[in-house]
């Protein structure tokens, strides 16, 4: 009873109250005319969160099983395609596109840094035979933001599609994908769109869909042109997440009801906030310059046990923080601070780590972190979100 549980994790992130009662509504069948106007209504909204005229499909799957099913419906065994390689879920990108049997290119870009559009350029000058950039938006595993509206500058000049990983980003920060010119766009249900996980959605532009028309689905699970004929009916092509679409409805109307700039606005100030405080304490920031809006990755000093400091922070303080992945595994902590999180939770997050990182034996003498964080988050929330704040914090 001391204190309530903080869930502060890059996935999955809390359930707002309005959306857990939704959930616990009575279950409808999903072949009925009610599940057929809600999943129109649904549409609509996701139209607008994904900025596209085109349909988004809802895939009873994980991000995952999206990234999967992009893979397969977009691409025909033997093409070739090109991976942004900076950290755990871009590798991913890879294993699918194996799987698929297209050959793989990548672009190595040193975990913690942003890919450089001009090697994105580079690399399809020199192979246009290359059919495919698949790429994060939001890099989970490092918290870099990748430069996907260049990157769709230069995709837009060639034949490659540009499939883009939004799961830690749709909801958090801008990806409008008319307007930036993405061919594939896709996200899941337990991140910024604070829902339980299970859920995923994609879209795809009028290129992608072309593309997807002419080829053999790669799996008789995900088959996005049968998908998109059940959508445009209100339906689904197997069995619907008939209770994940009612709470969807609920989420997509919380973050509309007031358009989705003040969202934007909150997660840039909540960054702001996590960013300053940390770096007060004297951490070392990973994603120096191109960070995302929904999670923050810090290093944390040498001869410090990060897993240690995770648990302790969890026991002692009921904050629930992820760690590093990969090398990173212990070295790195990963404050989530997207969907269904404000500002008071996010301190609490930084006073539970900074009173862990001390009791384990790290070093902490800053008596102010929560002020200066409290201060950025101040200037951001009056400013322009994405406007730097270095006059708060270096």
């Amino acid at each position: 009873m001391l204190n309530k549980f903080r869930l502060l994790t890059p996935g999955p992130t809390p359930l707002p109250e309005r959306v857990r009662l939704v959930l616990a509504r009575d279950m409808i069948h999903h072949r009925k005319s009610e599940f057929k106007e809600i999943m129109g209504q649904v549409q609509q909204s996701l139209q607008t969160l994904f900025g596209t005229s085109g349909t988004v499909l809802p895939l009873s799957c994980s991000g995952t099983g999206a990234m999967t099913a992009a893979v397969y419906n977009l691409f025909a065994p033997g093409q070739k395609v090109l991976v942004i390689d900076g950290g755990k879920f871009s590798q991913r990108w890879s294993e699918i596109a194996l799987s698929r049997g297209l050959e793989v290119e990548t672009i190595p870009v040193p975990w913690g840094q942003a890919v450089r559009p001009e090697a994105v350029e580079a690399a399809l000058k020199a192979d246009p035979s290359i059919a495919g950039v698949l790429i994060q938006l939001s890099e989970t595993s490092t918290g870099v933001l990748h430069p996907v509206e260049a990157v769709a500058r230069i995709t837009r000049e060639s034949q490659a599609l540009l499939v883009v990983d939004g799961i830690s980003a749709v909801g958090l920060s801008p990806c409008p994908m008319d307007a930036w010119g993405v061919d594939c766009l896709l996200t899941g249900s337990q991140k910024g769109l604070m829902l339980p996980p299970g859920l995923a959605l994609l879209a795809l532009s009028v290129r992608a869909w072309a593309c997807a028309e002419k080829q053999t689905p790669g799996c008789f699970y995900f088959n996005l042109v049968k998908e998109r004929e059940n959508v445009l009916k209100g339906q689904t092509c197997f069995t619907s997440p008939v209770g994940l679409i009612l709470g969807l409805k609920e989420s997509l109307d919380m973050l509309l009801e007031n358009g989705l700039e003040p969202v934007y606005a909150k997660q840039w100030s909540l960054t702001m906030l996590t960013r300053a405080g940390l770096s007060a304490m004297g951490l070392e920031l990973f994603a120096k310059e191109d960070f995302a809006w929904g999670i923050t990755s810090v290093l944390l000093p040498d001869g410090v046990d990060g897993t240690k400091v995770l648990r302790l922070a969890q026991e002692k303080h009921g904050v629930c923080m992820a760690g590093g992945q990969d090398h990173y595994k212990g070295r790195m902590a990963r404050i989530g601070h997207m969907g269904w999180v404000d500002w008071a939770d996010v301190a609490a997050g930084l006073y539970a780590l900074n009173d862990s990182l001390r009791a384990v034996g790290g070093y902490s003498g800053s008596r102010d972190y929560l002020e200066r964080g409290m201060a950025a988050y101040r200037t951001a929330l009056e400013g322009k979100p994405g406007a730097p704040l270095s006059q708060v914090y270096g």
